[in-house]
């Protein structure tokens, strides 16, 4: 785990602490009730996390009963994209009281990553066996266009430990994977950039894909950043579209997990940033829907803050569109 920075926390808009473990417990000030998120219980308010810049959340419930969200990190004052770097692990049981594990991986950590660092874009992570997988997106030379690798590290625990084992040979150059393991434990690899949804069987050990990538059919305006999900047999796929000064997320339903998919809509409108990045999970009898927008730096499109919101679904298996509870207040 990487040293804190200190001078964070006098930077904060929420309440922080030091945990005896060394981890930074954050609690945001604007404790949302439930008459901003439409729940009975108590929440943070968006964007829960403050004392830095993150984005891309991908949200997992593990074995030990916690909620952890594995965003990428926006430099502040960084200019653009390109410098993203270092990813950090947040926790909660109560969806109030989060907890930030601390920097689990940065650019430096990867030997084969492209030279001057950056470009750790949107990244996911995967449990099996006893192993957690960490799945980021990075460049092994300087056109990163041509040469996105998505790279793995692997550790035993969910927010520390991490160490990288290279990336996955035979996969096209593309960035935003998201890993969705099956009932029957096959695990399907999804990325893509530039329009292109794409998608792999990954074999056992999880760093190798089975066969070659196939391009995935019936997404309307796909743009990048799938991420997908089950429910009740379905599965659910949410992705960024290409809607001119800010994408909305859109949704499609299959019954496969390689489609062909159904867009069924829009499920976020578009937020105070220029992009959006998300994922769909369930906690504790709810679902929810995780994003970013630029809020907290206020309106900065490469400076921006994760967030959840509920979700709920129409008797048919569709679902509503998320209202942004950050609009609200």
């Amino acid at each position: 785990m990487s040293r804190l920075n200190t001078l964070a926390l006098f930077s904060v808009s929420g309440l922080l602490a030091l945990s005896t473990f060394g981890q930074l417990a954050v609690t945001s000030a604007a404790t949302a009730a439930s008459a901003v998120s439409g729940l009975s219980a108590p929440r943070a308010a968006n964007p829960f996390i403050r004392h830095m810049y993150t984005a891309d959340p991908s949200a997992h419930v593990w074995e030990d009963g916690r909620l952890y969200v594995y965003p990428s990190t926006d430099v502040a004052g960084g200019r653009g994209y390109q410098k993203m770097d270092g990813y950090h692990v947040f926790s909660t049981d109560d969806m109030v009281h989060w907890t930030d594990h601390g920097e689990i991986l940065h650019s430096r950590d990867v030997d084969w990553g492209r030279k001057g660092g950056g470009y750790m874009w949107a990244p996911d992570c995967a449990y099996k066996e006893g192993t957690y997988y960490f799945y980021f997106p990075h460049p092994t030379g300087p056109n990163a266009r041509d040469s996105w690798k998505i790279g793995i590290a692997t550790s035993q625990s969910p927010a520390s430990g991490f160490k990288v084992q290279g990336y996955i040979e035979g996969l096209e150059p593309h960035i935003d994977p998201c890993v969705f393991i099956d009932e029957d434990g096959q695990a399907y690899l999804y990325y893509g950039g530039l329009g292109e949804p794409l998608v792999a069987k990954l074999k056992a050990n999880m760093v190798e894909v089975e066969g070659p990538s196939m391009r995935m059919h019936g997404l309307e305006d796909f743009r990048e950043g799938a991420f997908v999900f089950k429910r009740e047999g379905i599965y659910y796929m949410i992705y960024p579209d290409n809607t001119p000064r800010g994408h909305q997320m859109r949704y499609a339903m299959s019954e496969h997990p390689m489609g062909p998919w159904e867009h069924k809509g829009i499920l976020l409108d578009k937020t105070s940033s220029l992009t959006t990045h998300g994922s769909v999970v369930a906690y504790k009898g709810q679902w929810y829907l995780f994003y970013h927008n630029a809020d907290l730096s206020g309106g900065k499109v490469t400076n921006r803050s994760i967030c959840f919101d509920p979700v709920t679904f129409n008797a048919d298996g569709t679902m509503k569109q998320v209202v942004q509870s950050s609009q609200q207040n």
